[in-house]
């Protein structure tokens, strides 16, 4: 195909300098839309491929920064949900004529008596059985050596004794020992760091809120600010009874355990009962970690008495997320109960304890933007 008419349309173009300036602009229009090399399609194409490799490589640094940090982001998830929760609370004591700070105050001194309520109850229990272990362990050893005893005839089959010597006199042992109490250090020292972030990015978010939320909201035009706030402030109310309906749920747990325990003869039933209602409000894992833990205290009771608390805490785990939680959460937070069941299998599944427990106010808050904002638009289409 002939050039001819871009040509002419070039030549005709007025100078706008000298004749070497006409010449040189003429040569590089020409060489353009021809599409030589030198043009500036080739330069386009070297800036859409340039800024592609750019925008590839950015991408994967932050999928890296955010797989280095996903730990610390799940503690800031978590403290800023725990924060959110218990806005309700002081956002109470604020109405009623309560300054913010002595407010958030309050509701720390709160949750530290409760907490401090929960150790009295443990301590003795936890007392009482170190103090039996120690002095079993002794009649333990004589039995080992009694070859009439139920374990004295499990030695003599098994050589325990021994086996057990060999593995702690080896070199191998040993380092395995030693590898197993750095590891069990290294987990304690880590969930202190974990709790000591948390508490503090919970205390510092629970007294700035106000602020934040402000902040937060001058990102949005200010056309639409008012209905991002009346959403915003929506979804974080809905959150605060989710946590009320939870926080019943295990009340639930915890006065069925203390029924049970004292039923059937299980010691330390308040202990027990206080126990379960901490854990419970962990969904998917809570009721679980609880159930175990008092089917073993049972079996201090006999074996019958375990058995039948574990067939307890099974039927009660199933009563409790097919039934109690998901009506209970249908009147807190106006969710389905099945929205709320797959929110808690799907969000444990993602991101574990932490997935679990803040499911349903995702959950609840994709549900309030639809409603406002995307339904009504498919409905007028």
């Amino acid at each position: 195909m002939s050039d001819a008419p871009a040509d002419a349309v070039l030549d005709a173009l007025p100078p706008s300098g000298g004749a070497g300036a006409t010449t040189g602009l003429t040569r590089a229009a020409r060489a353009a839309a021809r599409g030589l090399p030198g043009g500036s399609e080739a330069r386009a194409w070297f800036g859409v491929g340039f800024g592609a490799a750019l925008g590839a490589t950015l991408a994967w640094l932050l999928v890296q920064m955010v797989l280095r940090l996903s730990q610390l982001l799940t503690l800031l998830l978590l403290a800023a949900f725990i924060a959110v929760s218990l806005e309700p609370v002081v956002a109470w004591l604020g109405r009623r004529g309560m300054r913010r700070g002595w407010a958030v105050l309050s509701v720390v001194v709160g949750l530290a008596g409760v907490l401090a309520g929960f150790v009295a109850l443990v301590i003795p229990p936890v007392t009482t059985g170190v103090t039996a272990l120690t002095g079993a362990v002794p009649r333990w050893r004589r039995q080992l050596r009694d070859h009439h005893s139920l374990l004295g005839r499990i030695e003599d089959r098994y050589h325990v004794i021994e086996h057990a010597q060999a593995q702690l006199g080896s070199r191998g042992g040993a380092s395995e020992v030693a590898g197993g109490v750095l590891g069990a250090g290294r987990l304690v020292v880590s969930a202190l760091t974990s709790l000591v972030i948390i508490v503090t990015v919970t205390l510092y978010v629970m007294a700035a809120l106000p602020a934040i939320k402000r902040f937060c909201y001058r990102f949005v035009p200010g056309t639409r600010r008012a209905r991002a706030e009346a959403l915003s402030e929506e979804i974080l109310s809905r959150v605060g009874r989710f946590m009320l309906g939870n926080t019943l749920t295990s009340v639930v747990a915890g006065l069925a355990t203390f029924a049970w325990c004292s039923a059937t003869g299980v010691p330390f039933p308040a202990a027990l009962g206080f126990f379960v209602a901490l854990v419970d409000m962990v969904p998917v894992v809570g009721s679980t970690v609880g159930g175990v833990v008092v089917s073993l205290v049972a079996l201090s009771v006999s074996l019958p008495v375990a058995i039948a608390t574990t067939g307890f805490y099974v039927a009660f785990r199933l009563a409790e997320d097919y039934l109690i939680m998901p009506r209970a959460m249908k009147f807190a937070v106006d969710v389905h109960p099945v929205v709320t069941v797959v929110a808690v299998l799907v969000g444990g599944s993602l991101l574990g304890i932490v997935g679990g427990l803040v499911a349903i106010p995702v959950a609840v808050a994709l549900g309030i933007i639809l409603d406002e904002c995307v339904f009504p638009r498919t409905d007028a289409s």
